[in-house]
């Protein structure tokens, strides 16, 4: 698995933290930037990097996205088919976004999570496998249809 990983200025330092707190995990991290602070970049571009990196192989590629409210990646980020991303404020929700619905691309709101909060977040989201439970496989049907 590869994370690809990209925020805004917003989110920036809390990509940097968390950037190197998987890297010491042992997972292989790319960042697409933002590589500085710079207040007057963009959120879209940097979840439409990340999401179009986790799309070339949507089944093992994972990314993280991160802003202020992290709304804005999240919703970027699902524009594109076969991505799934959740923007995530607790441990159970992100347990809950991988188990039952199998999300790739995981949103983090950068002014709302300390950074242990979003290291521990993310610690559970990587660490928790697709159920693949009948019900959800349903469910993840469906979306596909909307998508096509």
């Amino acid at each position: 698995m590869v994370i690809y990983i990209g925020s805004d200025h917003r989110g920036y330092k809390l990509k940097e933290s968390l950037k190197k707190f998987l890297q010491v995990k042992g997972y292989v991290v790319v960042d697409v930037g933002a590589k500085k602070y710079n207040k007057n970049d963009d959120y879209p571009d940097f979840a439409a990097k990340v999401a179009k990196k986790v799309r070339e192989n949507p089944r093992v590629n994972r990314g993280i996205v991160l802003c202020g409210s992290g709304e804005g990646v999240e919703i970027v980020a699902n524009k594109f088919k076969n991505i799934r991303a959740a923007l995530v404020s607790s441990e159970k929700q992100a347990y809950a976004s991988r188990n039952d619905d199998d999300t790739n691309v995981l949103a983090l709101a950068a002014d709302f999570l300390s950074e242990g909060q979003a290291k521990k977040i993310a610690e559970i989201w990587f660490k928790t496998a697709f159920s693949g439970e009948e019900r959800h496989k349903r469910r993840l049907k469906k979306i596909a249809k909307i998508e096509n």
